[in-house]
């Protein structure tokens, strides 16, 4: 497994790209993913399917982070993406992994619905093209992506009742 040093340089990278104003390229994010069949990347975002497009299943491989990232980037954007300080993070060396928070402003595009919001991140960095044992001469990435988030914000922005919601309505 990775040293925590390691760990921790490859998640600023990634948590670098994700908060580029404005966003970088589509093949930027995914450059940060691993590329081989022995360490194929895995999104999966939780939810309820029926919630959001990008919410309860899994995205693998390269074509699976690409579609993530496309489904999600046509229904929301986000704004002012940042993160706690590295002494905060959960790093398992064992296990490769690191657990991070964020918050953000995300905002429906078809709604123009917003809401600030804090989510959680869990990466497992591992060695591109070997077994994830760090015997490779690989570089270093993200093979998962784990994400936990307010889907019921989501949703509701996404179907335009979330203003009312929040302004003391019924959402709608």
């Amino acid at each position: 497994m990775p040293p925590k040093s390691t760990l921790k340089q490859t998640t600023h990278t990634f948590l670098n790209t994700l908060t580029q104003s404005p966003p970088p390229p589509l093949s930027t994010i995914l450059s940060q993913f691993t590329s081989s069949p022995n360490t194929t990347p895995l999104i999966h975002e939780a939810g309820l399917p029926q919630l959001a497009p990008f919410l309860g299943r899994d995205f693998t491989g390269q074509d699976g982070v690409k579609a993530y990232f496309e489904t999600m980037g046509a229904a929301l954007r986000y704004e002012g993406m940042r993160f706690e300080d590295e002494q905060d993070w959960v790093v398992d060396e064992e296990k490769g992994c690191v657990c991070v928070r964020g918050w953000a402003r995300f905002i429906a595009k078809e709604t123009e619905m917003g809401w600030d919001e804090g989510f959680v991140y869990r990466l497992r960095i591992v060695q591109d093209g070997g077994g994830g044992n760090g015997d490779a001469g690989g570089e270093w990435k993200v093979q998962e992506y784990r994400v936990w988030a307010d889907t019921g914000a989501a949703y509701l922005a996404l179907t335009g009742r979330l203003n009312g919601l929040v302004k003391g309505g019924k959402g709608e």
